[in-house]
């Protein structure tokens, strides 16, 4: 048997279950850390419940998933996790799911433990949307996820710090109101409205067009550039704010098409 015979008979195994992203559905990338909790709590002792490394390390993860080879709009990080918007044009490996998966797992995978200094893993899952509403939905559901896990780790660790342990705890703020978990930071003299945004609201990245002077040797004179830059945005809107904001950015990348 030649090897393009042999070739051509074992492949199909390979792709018999390949699928693509139809055309004109947004996709959304959701990148999350596996067995985070164990890394970031026992085996590295970073600050609990946020610490500004551990938020730094995957605002750096995320920007190199947007300069990876992919054309992604909006990145979007809290806690272990990265979500990608691409642009609705993009299409690159035929838009074939496997592809996605497993490259930004790897990708992400291999930058953050080149960061850290350990092996961090992420596994990749895809969300397939057919319109912009549900788009603003995905964003807002995982900004609204930030902030509930946000309230709830900081009533977690304040008590662990007050000597609970960890079932104590857990129990202590399992079934209780919103409001009830506010007066029990309140107690300790924490105000959860004061906190940093980006622990409640998670960290955005997105391009934004930068003026830089340059110098034109033909003219011999400075010139004023723009420059496409990834920015970090630690002070992200809420609540339907929120939706508008990345509403926004899928309206303009489309305008521009």
């Amino acid at each position: 048997m030649t090897f393009d015979s042999l070739d051509q008979k074992m492949r199909v195994y390979e792709t018999s279950q390949d699928r693509c992203v139809l055309p004109d559905m947004y996709l959304v990338a959701r990148i999350d850390g596996r067995g985070f909790t164990r890394l970031t709590k026992e085996l590295h002792q970073f600050e609990a419940p946020f610490d500004e490394r551990f938020r730094d390390l995957m605002i750096e993860t995320t920007k190199h998933l947007m300069n990876c080879g992919f054309n992604v709009i909006y990145g979007y990080t809290e806690s272990d996790e990265i979500s990608l918007l691409f642009h609705p044009n993009e299409n690159i490996f035929g838009r074939k799911t496997r592809k996605y998966i497993s490259i930004l797992a790897g990708e992400a995978s291999a930058k953050f433990s080149a960061l850290f200094g350990h092996v961090g893993a992420f596994d990749c899952r895809l969300s397939e949307l057919p319109n912009k509403t549900l788009v603003e939905d995905y964003f807002r559901w995982r900004n609204e996820d930030a902030h509930r896990n946000a309230l709830n780790a900081h009533c977690y660790w304040r008590l662990r710090k007050e000597n609970f342990t960890a079932r104590e705890a857990t129990t202590k703020i399992n079934g209780i109101t919103i409001a009830a978990k506010n007066e029990l930071l309140f107690q300790y003299g924490i105000n959860f409205n004061d906190l940093p945004l980006w622990q409640k609201r998670g960290v955005g990245v997105y391009w934004k067009n930068k003026k830089k002077e340059g110098f034109n040797i033909k003219t011999n004179s400075v010139v004023s550039v723009d420059r496409r830059i990834l920015h970090v945005d630690f002070e992200l809107p809420m609540r339907d704010d929120y939706n508008k904001f990345v509403r926004n950015i899928l309206d303009t990348c489309t305008s521009d098409v």
